[in-house]
């Protein structure tokens, strides 16, 4: 039986005055060694992802940044043999801005070339599947026979620590009314409206997920129209259906869903139990909802 593991990474994409992108190569002790990708890594324990690629650029390039806008949310899976361990990787890559420093390799080997590279010429160069993409490349798979290595893991304990990656939508229909959920009994924020999505399944895009999730906890078909934000939570001793405080560290992708044709707003039995209720909202009735934090903070959004 293959294993199956998940890992949260986040990654900076950098142009310059003449457009080109700053790619990384992979060092011998990289997953894909030889392999250019854009600059980043592993976002640790209870770590912001926007944290973590101003740490991973200043430790592959030599560079500090400043983190923009999340440009994307994706995610891949890749099989390590011999070990035959699958290995579900949420990618999240932010546009950057350089502030200083002195463009170098990672001393300590993860990255051992950095450099600029227009799309032409990054297309003569093996890419991961994932960079190629987000520069309009075409896609080809890595060498069947490219030596590979398992992603470390975070250090430190890791018995009752749990990631957990979500994707979530800002839910409206043509009459500007939001879609919220209410969490059941026995899960943290029980009672609290909270923005409709979920956990994305091993192997699932974080968008696929979130529309997998409109349909289960709500019977609405929905169109993701934007990408609008990331939101990590940790919660040192969550309790939750497991019966005992665990270590939680939620990473939530957030995007703007559009309901064209909304209905009844009902809660199958697909939800798992974790959803309690459905409906859509006025404007004026979120004021009076108690709702999570980062659905507040979504509603307060200006959608048009």
């Amino acid at each position: 039986m293959v294993e199956r593991l998940r890992r949260v990474a986040a990654f900076g994409l950098l142009s310059d005055e003449r457009g080109r992108v700053l790619l990384a190569r992979g060092g011998a002790g990289c997953p894909y060694p030889g392999v250019w990708q854009l600059p980043g890594g592993g976002v640790e324990h209870a770590e912001h992802p926007a944290d973590a690629v101003v740490r991973e650029f200043a430790e592959e390039t030599g560079l500090t940044v400043a983190v923009g806008r999340l440009a994307d949310a994706v995610a891949d899976v890749a099989t390590y043999p011999p070990d035959g361990v699958a290995v579900h990787t949420d990618r999240l890559i932010f546009e950057v801005e350089a502030r200083g420093g002195r463009l170098r390799p990672e001393e300590a080997g993860g990255s051992d070339e950095v450099g600029w590279f227009s799309a032409e010429e990054a297309a003569a160069r093996p890419l991961m599947p994932f960079t190629a993409e987000l520069l309009g490349l075409p896609v080809s798979p890595l060498p069947a026979d490219l030596p590979r290595a398992l992603p470390s893991a975070p250090a430190g304990p890791s018995a009752d620590r749990r990631v957990r990656f979500a994707a979530y939508g800002l839910v409206t229909d043509p009459d500007d009314r939001v879609l919220l959920t209410m969490i059941a009994d026995g899960y943290p924020g029980a009672g609290l409206w909270h923005l409709p999505g979920g956990g994305t399944d091993h192997g699932e895009q974080p968008a696929a997920g979130l529309l997998r999730e409109l349909v289960e906890e709500a019977g609405q078909l929905g169109r993701v129209v934007e990408l609008l934000a990331v939101d990590s939570r940790h919660t040192p001793a969550a309790l939750g259906p497991e019966g005992r405080p665990l270590d939680w560290h939620g990473i939530r992708v957030i995007y703007r869903v559009r309901v064209d044709v909304p209905t009844e707003a009902v809660v199958t039995e697909l939800a798992g139990g974790s959803t309690a209720r459905a409906g859509w909202f006025t404007r004026d009735q979120l004021a009076d909802l108690s709702m999570t934090d980062v659905a507040v903070r979504a509603t307060r959004r200006r959608v048009s």
